[in-house]
C-alpha cells in the first residue's frame, strides 16, 4: 500500500509539472519575455573574445585571446567563442551575425519597444568587426582560430587559456564555399540594419559581402578545416542561396535577381540550422512572391513545404515531437531547431498575416494563428512550459540549470597570469557536481533528449552545451512575444 501511495504521489507530481507548465505558457502568463529577450542577449557578451568594453553585463569576463592571428602575421582579435569552448569558428560565428540581423530586420519595432536595440547592435558589430578583419585580402577568409583538439584537453576559462592559437583560413587554392557564402549573409545583413545608423560602415559591409559571394561561387568546394565540429554535410548550395537572398534584399541589384532566377539551387527541407539554411531563404523570398514577383513561386512552394513538413497538425509532417512538444531533430545543441522553428513560423506567420495568405498542406490549411501559436509553443518550452516544468534558459524562470557546459561560467575567476593544469583542469572544475562558479545568464543550452528527461550536469554536454545561434535564433521569437502581439 506504501508502494501504492508513493506510486501516486510521485504520479501527481509529474502530472502537477506539467499542468504547471502548460499553465506558464498559456497566453504568457509567467513569463516575462522581455527579461528573456535581455538575458538573450547578455549571453552573447559572455562569448565574446578579445578587448571588451567597460561597459560589459558579466563582471566575470574578462579580456581574452589578445594575441590571435599572431602566428600568421594578421590582426584577428575580437569575434565569438561559439559554445563552451575556446575555439573561434568562422562558419556558425557568422551564422549567428546573420540571424541576429535578420531579428534586427523584421522584429525591428519589438527590439526598439523592448529597449534592446542597442544590444543588438553592439551584438552584431561584434562579429562584423571581426569580420572585417579575417577578410582583409580579396579572396582570402580567416575561418578559424584555435586548435580544437588542444582546446577541448584544457578546462580553462579564455581568459587563462595558453593552448595554441593555430589560424585557418580559406582561399582560391583552398576554397570554402559554405563558410564565405555565410559570411557573404552576414555582411549583407548587417548592412541593412547599419543602413539607419552608420552609412559608412553598412556600405563597407555590403561590398566586402559582394566579393565574398563572388568568391564563393567562382571557387567552388567544401572546406573540412572546421570537422569534425561544423561539418558542413548539406554542401554549399544552400549558402549561396542564402547569401544571394540576403545581397538582393540588401542591394536590389538584378545580377542576384537573376542569379536566384536562373542559378540558384533550392530544396524541399525540414529544418533551419547552422548547416542547412533553404528554409531561411525560402521564407524571405517568399515575401517578393507575395508582392506580386511570380518568378519566386518555386521559393514559396518550399517555404510551405517546410512549414508542412514540421507542423505536426499537417498530413505531410515529418518532425519527431517529445511528449511535452518540442521539436527534436537531434541530441547535440537540439534547441538550435526549437529557436530556428519559433524564427521561420513566427516571420512566416507574420507574413501570411499581412499578405492574407494561408499555407495548403494536402488540402488542410494552416493560416498565420497556427503559425504563430506553433512558433510560441516552443519558446514557451525552452523557458518552461514542459513536461519538468523547468527553464532550459539559465538564470531565468522556474529551476534554470545551474552546470552548463561551459568553461568559463564554471571555473572561478582567477588572476589573468596564472597558469592552469590541464591535466587537473578537469578535476578541480569539470567533473565536480556543484553548480557553476559564475551564472551564464540567459544561455539557451542543449535542452532535454527526445523523451523530455533533462540531467543538469556538465558532463552531458548534449543537453548542457550552449551556443551562439540557439540564442540568435531566439531573439525574434522572444522579442515577438515581448510586445504582447504574438
Amino acid at each position: 500500500m506504501g508502494f501504492l501511495l508513493r506510486g501516486f504521489a510521485a504520479v501527481s507530481l509529474a502530472w502537477l509539472a506539467i499542468i504547471q507548465g502548460l499553465f506558464i505558457g498559456v497566453g504568457g502568463a509567467g513569463f516575462n519575455y522581455k527579461d528573456a529577450l535581455t538575458k538573450s542577449i547578455i549571453f552573447l557578451e559572455a562569448q565574446r573574445s578579445g578587448k571588451l568594453p567597460p561597459n560589459g553585463r558579466l563582471p566575470w569576463r574578462g579580456d581574452s585571446g589578445m594575441d590571435d592571428g599572431k602566428l600568421a602575421g594578421v590582426d584577428l582579435v575580437g569575434g565569438y567563442y561559439d559554445a563552451g569552448d575556446n575555439v573561434k569558428y568562422g562558419l556558425p560565428m557568422a551564422f549567428t551575425v546573420t540571424t541576429l540581423s535578420w531579428a534586427a530586420i523584421f522584429y525591428n519595432n519589438e527590439i526598439r519597444a523592448a529597449g534592446e536595440m542597442d544590444n543588438v547592435l553592439s551584438a552584431i558589430k561584434w562579429g562584423t568587426d571581426y569580420f572585417l578583419k579575417a577578410t582583409l585580402k580579396k579572396n582570402d577568409l580567416y575561418v578559424q582560430v584555435g586548435d580544437p583538439v588542444q582546446d577541448h584537453a584544457c578546462w580553462v576559462r579564455p581568459e587563462n587559456m595558453k593552448t595554441p592559437r593555430t589560424v585557418l583560413k580559406i582561399d582560391e587554392s583552398h576554397p570554402g564555399s559554405e563558410i564565405a557564402a555565410e559570411t557573404s549573409a552576414a555582411m549583407a545583413a548587417s548592412s541593412i540594419v547599419f543602413r539607419g545608423y552608420n552609412s559608412t560602415y553598412s556600405r563597407r559591409l555590403l561590398n566586402k559581402a559582394k566579393l565574398l559571394f563572388v568568391f564563393a561561387k567562382s571557387h567552388k568546394g567544401t572546406y573540412d578545416g572546421e570537422c569534425p565540429f561544423y561539418c558542413s554535410f548539406s554542401g554549399y548550395n544552400d549558402e549561396l542561396l542564402w547569401a544571394a537572398t540576403w545581397l538582393y534584399k540588401a542591394s536590389k541589384k538584378s545580377e542576384y535577381l537573376k542569379y536566384l532566377r536562373e542559378e540558384a539551387i533550392s530544396a524541399a527541407v525540414n529544418e533551419f540550422s547552422w548547416d542547412l539554411k533553404y528554409a531561411g531563404a525560402q521564407i524571405i523570398l517568399s515575401e517578393f512572391f507575395f508582392q506580386g514577383d511570380k518568378s519566386f513561386e518555386t521559393f514559396k512552394k518550399h517555404a510551405d513545404s517546410y512549414i508542412c513538413s514540421v507542423l505536426p497538425d499537417s498530413p505531410y509532417s515529418q518532425i519527431s515531437l517529445t511528449p511535452g512538444g518540442m521539436i527534436h531533430m537531434r541530441d547535440g545543441a537540439n534547441t538550435q531547431y526549437v529557436t530556428g522553428a519559433a524564427m521561420l513560423f513566427d516571420v512566416y506567420g507574420d507574413l501570411l498575416a499581412r499578405f492574407n495568405q494561408k499555407v495548403d498542406c494536402g488540402g488542410k490549411q494552416f493560416d498565420s494563428t497556427s503559425l504563430l501559436a506553433f512558433g510560441k509553443k516552443q519558446m514557451d518550452y525552452i523557458l518552461g512550459s514542459n513536461p519538468e516544468g523547468r527553464s532550459y534558459m539559465v538564470g531565468f524562470g522556474i529551476n534554470p540549470p545551474k552546470q552548463a557546459h561551459h568553461r568559463g561560467a564554471s571555473v572561478p575567476v582567477l588572476p589573468p597570469d596564472e597558469v592552469v593544469s590541464c591535466a587537473m583542469s578537469f578535476v578541480n572544475w569539470f567533473t565536480k557536481n556543484v553548480p557553476n562558479a559564475n551564472e551564464l545568464t540567459g544561455a539557451i543550452l542543449g535542452g532535454p533528449d527526445r523523451y523530455d528527461k533533462f540531467t543538469d550536469k556538465r558532463w552531458t554536454s548534449s543537453m548542457t552545451e550552449p551556443c551562439t545561434y540557439i540564442n540568435s535564433l531566439a531573439v525574434g521569437p522572444l522579442a515577438k512575444l515581448a510586445s504582447h502581439k504574438a
